[in-house]
């Protein structure tokens, strides 16, 4: 279980410390989308996969003009990630796709929550149905009811939604001096909002932990973090 936040006492010195945390990395990348159910949960488990540079959640897949979270007609609750191909393959990141659905891949879901690939390029059109071909051979008889079709238009989820797990630690947030614009595009926020409920575990956030350019005390914080939820779950 996700632990709530903690060391109010710690307050004033996660807030206010000269420090320039890692928000904007220039990399060069691809993009990934996928639907895999409630977006708080993918949303930290991408954040904190190893070559991974940018996270956001939003809506896709549909054919309604700006959805909104109340009003979404026919799309899908997504996540759009920005990530390094010399550091993680598209292949790597099917393998977190199939074994991280938080209703499973042979339950149908009403489309807010649906299993969905959305390729960018016809290389990544190949890659998925390839791999949902073998996925269905190890879990047949079971039939997988995921859906592969080309990314359309993108549509941002309110900042709410945005890196959730990490805005409830409000100390940290202001810390880093996170923006409503920095929720959709910083490096170390995406990294932050896994991290603190486990993913990737403790080693990965220690042998990084120095390039976020996060204080001593913040990389406390989140050490914490790490360790009580490490090996948890990471959906709503």
């Amino acid at each position: 279980m996700v632990a709530t936040e903690h060391a109010h006492d710690q307050a004033g010195r996660l807030e206010n410390i000269p420090q320039q945390p890692l928000h904007q990395i220039d990399t060069p990348f691809e993009k990934a989308t996928f639907g895999m159910g409630c977006f708080w949960g993918c949303d930290s488990l991408f954040g904190a996969t190893k070559g991974v540079l940018r996270t956001r959640v939003g809506y896709a897949g549909g054919s309604t003009e700006s959805p909104a979270y109340k009003k979404m007609g026919d799309h899908t609750e997504v996540i759009e990630i920005d990530y390094d191909p010399q550091t993680i393959s598209y292949i790597d990141l099917l393998d977190l796709f199939w074994n991280n659905h938080e209703y499973g891949l042979t339950t149908r879901m009403k489309r807010q929550y649906m299993s969905l690939i959305l390729y960018h390029n016809e290389q990544q059109r190949q890659i998925a149905e390839a791999s949902r071909a073998e996925e269905q051979v190890k879990r047949a008889p079971e039939q997988i009811i995921t859906e592969i079709a080309p990314a359309g238009p993108f549509y941002p989820a309110e900042n709410y939604h945005q890196k959730y797990r990490l805005q409830g630690h409000t100390d940290l947030a202001k810390g880093i001096g996170l923006t409503p614009d920095l929720l959709h595009t910083s490096h170390v926020a995406a990294r932050l909002n896994g991290y603190l409920i486990g993913v990737s575990g403790l080693k990965q956030f220690e042998d990084e932990a120095d390039l976020l350019g996060l204080s001593k005390d913040q990389v406390q914080y989140v050490r914490e973090y790490v360790i009580q939820n490490e090996g948890g779950g990471i959906f709503c």
